[in-house]
């Protein structure tokens, strides 16, 4: 039974180091989208005749992406009970 044990346990963890890097990778991608998303902001800002209505739509999605790479970064980041 001890066999049967460890192995489930090995292939739990190998769940979960799945699971952390997916989630590492979906981390990275939404944190790069964040980023074009300040870019495209501030050229939309600068530009002359500036669509308001567009920079505002781009800031919303830019918080909305903000609030889930948060998410992802306090699932990645183990409980320490103090």
């Amino acid at each position: 039974m001890p066999q049967a044990r460890s192995v489930a346990v090995a292939a739990s963890n190998d769940n979960e180091t799945n699971q952390q890097n997916e989630l590492r990778i979906l981390l990275d991608r939404l944190q790069q989208e964040h980023r074009d998303l300040d870019a495209a902001i501030h050229a939309l800002q600068d530009a002359p005749g500036c669509d308001v209505l567009q920079v505002q739509r781009l800031k919303k999605r830019k918080l909305g992406l903000k609030d889930r790479i948060g998410q992802i970064e306090d699932q990645l980041t183990p409980d320490i009970i103090a």
